[in-house]
């Protein structure tokens, strides 16, 4: 016959109760001494009946239980308040940056001439003396950009000047190379005459000499010769 399924509730008759009250308690008792054997768990179990009657049981040594509990606890307490702790210091660090930058910003403004309304006669004067001050490392910082850009500009020109140098010397090179090879085409040859006079009388023999050798060759054959 199947068990009959009890109700999780209180159980209002007194008798009935301290029966299941008993018969529960030796059943945890003996399961937790089954986890403690099977597991090699210590195990520590506390009960109080509705009379105030103590149970326990423990795999070990109770107060070495209890004692274990006690400082596993607090560390864990110590290991919960520290995060709290700190994202106090990252809210204190947050909060101070703001007003770090809320005071430059302010100091960032009047130097721009707004927000002057409420400065006293001191404020004023120490802010135009961080003006003059500030004015004077721009000017000098200014002044060496443009004598930096100066002698860069002079530098250039150095450069283009000798390019320019280059460039004029060398149409007179190309000038006395050309009259040096005219020079050499003017020298006489062996015979008084210059290469070129030698080379045209050489073209005109050889012609006479083709049209001397045509007219004898027209003759032998009997044919007609035509100048």
């Amino acid at each position: 016959m199947a068990r009959e399924r009890i109700q999780i509730k209180k159980i209002d008759n007194t008798t009935a109760r301290q029966v299941t009250f008993s018969k529960r308690r030796r059943g945890l008792f003996k399961k937790a001494e089954e986890l403690s054997i099977l597991c090699d768990a210590e195990v520590a179990l506390i009960v109080f009946s509705t009379t105030g009657k103590l149970f326990q049981y423990s795999s070990s040594c109770m107060n070495d239980i209890i004692e274990k509990h006690r400082t596993q606890s607090k560390n864990l307490q110590k290991s919960s308040d520290q995060p709290s702790f700190d994202l106090n210091i990252e809210n204190d660090k947050y909060v101070n940056l703001s007003k770090q930058v809320e005071e430059a910003s302010v100091i960032l403004r009047q130097m721009r001439g707004e927000e002057l309304d409420g400065l006293t006669v001191e404020d004023l004067q120490r802010l135009e003396k961080n003006l003059e001050s500030g004015l004077s490392r721009v000017l000098d910082r200014k002044g060496n950009v443009l004598m930096d850009q100066i002698n860069d500009l002079r530098r250039k020109g150095a450069e283009l000047m000798e390019e320019n140098t280059k460039l004029r010397d060398k149409p007179i090179q190309i000038s006395v190379a050309g009259k040096q090879i005219a020079y050499d085409d003017a020298i006489p040859g062996e015979d008084g005459h210059s290469a070129e006079s030698v080379m045209t009388a050489s073209h005109s023999a050889g012609t006479s000499q083709d049209c001397d050798d045509s007219s004898d060759t027209s003759l032998k054959l009997g044919l007609p010769w035509n100048h």
